[in-house]
């Protein structure tokens, strides 16, 4: 089996290194193993999906404050 460290893994995914140590600590990473200091990932292992966000409460906030603060200075 062929494996990636960390830096490979966060370019071939396209997103930080800092993410994808997070995600291998967390056991989100299937088959990831821990070397010494380093993370040895599988070439052929697939991105988990980002559970950051455990609600739709966030999504759209911005839009929202926007609208509330329009709506307050047109009255």
């Amino acid at each position: 089996m062929e494996y990636l460290s960390l830096h490979q893994t966060a370019d071939k995914w396209g997103i930080s290194v800092r993410r994808a140590q997070t995600l291998c600590a967390g056991d989100r990473i299937s088959g990831a193993v821990k070397i010494g200091s380093y993370w040895a990932i599988p070439a052929d292992a697939e991105k988990p999906k980002d559970a950051r966000i455990k609600s739709g409460k966030y999504l759209g906030a911005r839009e929202k404050a926007k609208e509330r603060k329009e709506k307050l200075q047109s009255q």
